[in-house]
């Protein structure tokens, strides 16, 4: 018998997103689920690429960060309530900010091999609506009378409950290994790379006007789903500017001279969904759906934030971006003036310098500012975790449709836990 030739990968298009607008905690969002929010980001691209019927879409990939005990199989129980055939299957990923992107990424992989013709991929987040845990101590009694024996053992164990054990146990936001926040961690990171207040401004101004001028220009009427009332993502600032921004009081980073890191410069805690549709050339083709581009390469990288060399720089939180790029591109036989255009999650502003800081440590050409987030991102979007990977994949990939001819773009996402997920999109 001949051995199995493994299978020739296909290209994988980029066929077009839907997200909803995303929403500040606590705001118009603050009673929607992870679900509800996702289903209405589904429900928009099914909708807008007539994706009805049995059969329309091979699988549904999707994941969140914060997730409640009710989220167990989120992406399938989100298929059974949208208008997609129930018939299609779903599956849940989780990589910190890296879902969205990561879940792309596992649908493409089977669309390349020939495994599925298509595919939804996404992620949702709520910072509004996060678990809240049981008491640990109350838990542990909990189980105790759950296993006792008799009821007089289980009244015994009933009766160590005490007041501080009503306590929950609420959700942080800070590393399980340093017990420090993102932010904090970034902020370490911005005094070992000397990352200026001014230049940090600069860059969050940038996004806010950005993202606004492709608003006014329609640039997202085809991307963007209303919902709960809200048309526009609401953390918008159209009026941005340096000097607004350089009255504001740093909030990371206290414990150290000179603090640079703020509410301005910084993404805030943020609700929404977001959607994307992967897809063979022939499937597209077949349905006379138009590639916006195509998924041509991927990498992922993590760093040693407890460890390794954190004060230099070199091994911070959020910087794991600056080992994944240069070893993608190495892989791809490109450098970064290949690119045209250039989209990195904007976790905090001082996190974007310092990953263009240390690429071209690494030997990389400087990115031109003017290729960078070119539609706005996550600073003036706002940040639900999972959900943010699929809203850059969509937003790039129409940017270089919209340029008509040739291009290619980068993707690079920072995650918690010291990981990165980058990416390439392309059209030829």
């Amino acid at each position: 018998m001949s051995p199995l030739k493994p299978p020739r990968a296909r290209r994988v298009a980029v066929v077009g997103g839907a997200r909803v607008p995303f929403a500040r905690s606590d705001g118009p969002y603050a009673t929607a689920s992870n679900q509800e929010m996702l289903t209405a980001a589904l429900d928009g691209l099914v909708e807008r690429h007539g994706l009805q019927g049995p059969g329309a879409v091979g699988e549904f990939v999707a994941g969140a960060v914060l997730k409640h005990s009710r989220d167990f199989n989120l992406a399938r129980e989100t298929v059974l309530g949208s208008t997609l055939d129930p018939r299609t299957t779903a599956y849940d990923v989780q990589q910190a900010c890296g879902t969205g992107l990561q879940a792309v990424i596992a649908a493409a992989n089977k669309i390349a091999l020939g495994q599925t013709e298509s595919a939804v991929a996404g992620g949702a987040d709520t910072a509004s609506d996060a678990p809240l845990g049981v008491n640990d101590r109350l838990r542990r009694i909990l189980l105790e009378a759950r296993r006792a024996k008799s009821p007089g053992a289980r009244v015994k164990a009933l009766a160590k409950i005490r007041p501080a054990h009503l306590v929950p146990d609420i959700p942080r936001n800070a590393e399980p290994r340093t017990g420090l926040s993102m932010g904090e961690h970034a902020a370490v990171t911005a005094r070992a790379w000397g990352i200026t207040r001014e230049a940090q401004d600069e860059l969050a101004a940038a996004s806010h006007q950005r993202l606004a001028a492709a608003y006014e220009r329609g640039f997202f009427q085809d991307l963007v789903v209303p919902f709960r009332g809200l048309a526009r993502d609401q953390n918008l600032r159209p009026g941005s500017t340096v000097e607004k921004l350089a009255a504001l009081k740093p909030v990371f980073g206290l414990d150290a001279p000179g603090p640079t890191m703020t509410a301005g410069n910084s993404t805030p805690l943020t609700d929404g969904a977001a959607t994307v549709l992967l897809a063979s050339e022939e499937w597209a083709g077949a349905r006379g759906l138009e590639p916006l581009a195509y998924l041509t390469a991927y990498e992922t990288a993590a760093v040693d934030f407890v460890g390794g060399d954190v004060a230099g720089g070199e091994d911070g939180l959020l910087m794991a971006p600056a080992y994944a790029v240069p070893r993608m591109l190495e892989r791809a036989g490109l450098g970064i003036e290949d690119f045209d255009l250039v989209e990195i999650h904007e976790a905090f502003a001082s996190q974007v310098l310092a990953t263009l800081a240390a690429w071209e440590k690494r030997g990389l050409a400087p990115v031109d500012r003017a290729r960078l987030n070119t539609a706005g991102s996550s600073l003036a979007t706002g940040h639900p975790f999972a959900a943010t990977g699929a809203r850059v994949v969509a937003t790039l990939a129409k940017l270089l449709a919209e340029r008509g001819g040739p291009g290619r773009g980068l993707i690079s996402v920072c995650a918690a836990g010291g990981q990165g997920v980058t990416a390439i999109l392309e059209r030829t």
